[in-house]
């Protein structure tokens, strides 16, 4: 089969229209979430948790040092140490491999004839904007390179778009200045992948739905479902 990625800012309703496709539609769906919020993942690897948990500690410690007046780990103005530079190779090749075993894990279901739901993707997560790359650490450089070059993109795109004071007004995360340049980030890249579709997400739940349905029908040749939503 093929796979669907759900992309959009905080607050355009990747999760919940995920989640309701999965449950009301009549395609046979997976879901992967594909961010890097290892909290909201359904599938990922153990060493990712041990990450996560080696960042909260040396949060928690940069923290504690800035209290006491020292400058904390990682500073700009400071040569990184062998130890700052092996956590940060460590942390690499635990992305790429936690990035290819969440596509390993997609490619078995579409293989076994389900088309896989992508809530985020990788790709639009971390490849957004490249006009501060140059200056970005060489880990994310390396991990930007990767992703663009060689991780397979979704095979539809569906973009949930809303203007940036409502996505705001919904979550109250970021600024509204911020979520507009991440709107215009994801517009940005759309040109660059290929069936890349904008659906206005301040619509009705079951008319988002209905619309993703028809895209998915229009896209794999089979007759519309958008009238299972009709009831959400």
């Amino acid at each position: 089969m093929f796979s669907v990625a759900l992309i959009g800012p905080d607050g355009a309703g990747k999760s919940t229209i995920t989640q309701a496709l999965v449950e009301t539609s009549p395609f046979a769906f997976k879901a992967i979430y594909m961010g890097d919020n290892i909290d909201a993942c359904n599938f990922s690897l153990p060493t990712s948790r041990l990450v996560q948990y080696c960042r909260k500690r040396r949060q928690r410690g940069n923290t504690e040092r800035t209290a006491g007046g020292e400058p904390p780990v990682g500073n700009g103005n400071r040569k990184p140490s062998r130890g700052q530079m092996l956590w940060s190779a460590c942390r690499l090749v635990n992305f790429l491999a936690e990035e290819w075993y969440r596509q390993l894990l997609s490619w078995s279901y579409q293989a076994r004839g389900y088309i896989v739901l992508y809530d985020r993707h990788f790709l639009f997560d971390f490849c957004l904007d490249g006009v501060d790359s140059d200056v970005w650490p060489l880990e994310k450089r390396l991990h930007r390179w990767f992703l663009t070059w060689l991780y397979p993109a979704p095979n539809l795109v569906v973009y949930l778009d809303a203007p940036a004071a409502i996505l705001f007004a919904r979550k109250g995360e970021k600024t509204p200045a911020e979520l507009e340049h991440r709107r215009q980030a994801f517009l940005r890249q759309g040109t660059r992948v290929r069936n890349f579709v904008r659906v206005d997400a301040m619509q009705p739940l079951e008319k988002v739905c209905a619309e993703i349905c028809r895209l998915i029908s229009e896209y794999s040749g089979r007759p519309s479902t958008a009238d299972a939503f009709a009831d959400l």
